[in-house]
């Protein structure tokens, strides 16, 4: 829903990694790992990437506009926002990373996380639009 919405906004593009295979005989730590490696091969070197992890900033929306905005004029190609994966990233990750950012203190199922981090994404822009979706 809010992906078709933000193309109106920006080139946007959700992809997701799919779920490791065969975890029975590996450790969390062993699934970070693999599971990493995956996120890393698809990152560019240029990418500006925020892992959306509990351990994060908070912001409230006017503050994620104010991010966004400000990522955007700065010139970057590509803004990335993660999603960990059961046991959240592995180290190369979180190194990887130049931001992260808590969306509550509170555990959510993946397709949770993507739909609120897509809708804030959506208000993010109509708030630096000035467009009648958010309100204070």
């Amino acid at each position: 829903m809010y992906v078709d919405r933000l193309k109106h906004y920006i080139n946007f593009e959700l992809e997701i990694i799919p779920d490791l295979k065969k975890t029975k005989n590996l450790s969390e730590d062993q699934q970070k790992n693999e599971e990493g490696k995956l996120i890393l091969n698809k990152l560019e070197k240029s990418d500006f990437v925020t892992l959306l992890d509990e351990r994060g900033k908070k912001l409230s929306s006017l503050q994620f506009a104010e991010l966004i905005n400000k990522r955007s004029v700065s010139g970057l190609k590509r803004l990335v926002f993660i999603i960990g994966g059961p046991y959240g990233f592995s180290s190369d990750v979180y190194q990887r990373a130049n931001s992260k950012l808590s969306l509550s203190d509170m555990t959510f199922s993946h397709q949770m996380v993507r739909l609120f981090a897509t809708e804030q994404i959506y208000r993010a822009f109509t708030i630096l639009r000035n467009e009648p979706y958010h309100h204070e």
